[in-house]
């Protein structure tokens, strides 16, 4: 009889028990394309679509146990980061993953919420650079999270690029700047590679308040792709075409009273079966 497995996709994260960001975007995106979804919770976030109340910590003896009982059971096809907010969080996660074979990473810098609440401690954001940032194959800041890791405002697109080169040389690999808060009529995202090559994606941006947890859906997305077995480019291009199809179809959806959620569901793969060998 044939045997098969899933892409598998593990997700190192906070909580979010509104359900649009956090752990439960990145299961949601995982399953909508196809994939299996694992998870480690980093923080305890209490939160809503309104923001962030307060965050309860996790210990590091939870994190790190975490971590081992899944990648020695479901070692996966990649890796997704986000909320780390703390020194001794990266150590813990960093420290851990070193034990076992090398995976696809993405990582998304999350620093600051939709609704403009600072979730990250400043001395935290020394050591992301330090110990994340060479293990992570492509980390995707927001303009905002661009502004804090390159410490210049930015506001513009060549903001981006020039901030975008800055982190580059500051030890991660490709970075995906995330255009999400201009005031544009079409934004732009601009991908910059290791070797300095530079894409540009546009796409429409909708009038609506349903955006919460966009960048956990979209940093999720390129970690179920890249899974699946596409290259970084193209995980990246088919992640944001995912991101906008998810805002396009959930902008008009009320779900609490403020920053509402993405429609991951708007078309969902079925399980992706691959026969082992």
């Amino acid at each position: 009889m044939k045997k098969y497995t899933y892409p598998t996709v593990l997700t190192i994260a906070g909580f979010d028990g509104s359900g649009g960001a956090g752990i439960q975007a990145d299961i949601k995106t995982f399953s909508a394309l196809g994939c299996y979804a694992t998870s480690v919770l980093t923080a305890l976030p209490v939160q809503n679509t309104m923001g962030v109340q307060k965050i309860y910590p996790i210990s590091m003896g939870a994190v790190a146990a975490q971590i081992e009982a899944v990648l020695d059971d479901i070692f996966p096809d990649a890796i997704k980061i986000g909320m780390v907010h703390t020194p001794q969080l990266v150590e813990t996660i960093v420290n851990t993953l070193a034990k076992y074979p090398k995976t696809p990473i993405v990582f998304d810098p999350v620093m600051v919420a939709t609704s403009g609440h600072r979730l990250i401690e400043e001395e935290t954001i020394q050591t992301i650079v330090e110990k994340l940032f060479p293990i992570a194959d492509i980390i995707t800041p927001n303009m905002d999270e661009a502004s804090i890791l390159a410490k210049m405002e930015v506001k513009t697109l060549e903001d981006m690029q020039i901030a975008g080169e800055k982190i580059l040389k500051s030890g991660c690999k490709n970075i995906l700047l995330k255009g999400g808060h201009q005031e544009l009529p079409i934004i732009t995202s601009l991908f910059i590679e290791e070797n300095s090559k530079q894409s540009s994606f546009e796409t429409e941006k909708f009038s609506t308040n349903n955006t919460h947890g966009s960048g956990c859906t979209l940093s999720s997305a390129i970690a179920a792709y890249i899974a699946r077995g596409e290259e970084l480019h193209q995980s990246v291009e088919l992640a944001q075409e995912y991101v906008f199809e998810a805002i396009k179809n959930g902008k008009d959806v009320l779900i609490g009273k403020g920053n509402g959620p993405l429609n991951h569901f708007f078309n969902p793969h079925k399980i992706i079966k691959n026969e082992l060998v």
